[in-house]
């Protein structure tokens, strides 16, 4: 194949996910919150792969919603329908969803691969929102900006020390899950479980 030919193909592949994201997107207005009270925060991701993914494991973890900052669209086909299910929200930057979780009385959690305290060792409260940054190029605002913003990381034990985007997501998703002790009967997203 051709340089010529590989362009007009990956043209008419981004034309494809374009209509795909257009039309699930609709879709998801009528999208409700999911079990749990955890959200996800994507700050600026790559439109590829990984978003799709990440509503992938944010239906089938029970997500309350999942807010896009600076995100325009994605390619749900990765996402396997889950885009359709689990509510979005899209915002330009990310003052306007620190200020939206903030008053609804989320704490703020964000994901650095060397910096943060280990998931597993700080407590998750039941409004959790989970920040995940650009994967080459980290959050898109000074996190000094946002003292309240606390850091966590996911232990890890090899050469490489950080984890693709969606893989992170869904283990802090599971260990949001594990906390709550995968409640089978889980409050609304909104509510808070037995007082935590």
């Amino acid at each position: 194949m051709g340089l010529r030919q590989l362009r007009r193909k990956l043209q008419q592949q981004r034309i494809a996910a374009r209509k795909r994201f257009r039309r699930q997107k609709n879709t998801n207005l009528r999208a409700a919150p999911g079990a749990h009270g955890f959200i996800i925060v994507l700050d600026s991701l790559k439109p590829a792969f990984n978003v799709g993914k990440i509503f992938r494991s944010a239906d089938a973890f029970g997500a309350c919603e999942v807010h896009l900052v600076g995100i325009e669209f994605f390619d749900p086909a990765p996402s396997m329908g889950s885009f359709k299910w689990v509510p979005a929200r899209f915002h330009d930057h990310f003052a306007s969803v620190h200020r939206e979780l903030a008053a609804r009385d989320y704490t703020l959690f964000a994901l650095e691969p060397q910096n943060g305290q280990p998931i597993h060792t700080h407590p998750l409260p039941w409004r959790s929102a989970f920040i995940f940054g650009h994967e080459a190029y980290g959050l898109s605002f000074d996190p000094a900006d946002y003292p309240a913003i606390q850091t966590l990381s996911i232990p890890q034990f090899g050469q490489v020390q950080s984890l693709n985007v969606s893989n992170a997501a869904s283990v802090v998703m599971w260990e949001f899950l594990r906390q709550h002790r995968l409640l089978s009967s889980p409050p609304s997203c909104s509510a808070e479980p037995n007082g935590r």
